[in-house]
């Protein structure tokens, strides 16, 4: 079920929080065509709108990497 205030244009990422890190992230990028910024805001969407505290985690570091990485190379 997802939040009425949540509609993600991409429908399945592959991106789980049981997933190690290297490997989430490479899914979003992917799913996201290597755009940073997207994969960073669709993560942080994610993790407002979550009720699980383990996804709203790892989707903040997640998102919070992207947003790094968008600053680094401005992709």
């Amino acid at each position: 079920m997802t939040d009425k205030f949540f509609n993600p244009k991409i429908s399945d990422t592959g991106w789980h929080k049981d997933l190690p890190a290297e490997k989430r992230r490479a899914k979003m990028l992917k799913a996201h065509r290597g755009n940073y910024l997207t994969a960073a805001k669709a993560l942080q969407a994610l993790s407002n709108v979550t009720r699980d505290k383990a996804t709203s985690i790892a989707a903040r570091a997640d998102a919070r990497y992207f947003y790094d990485m968008h600053e680094k190379t401005g992709r």
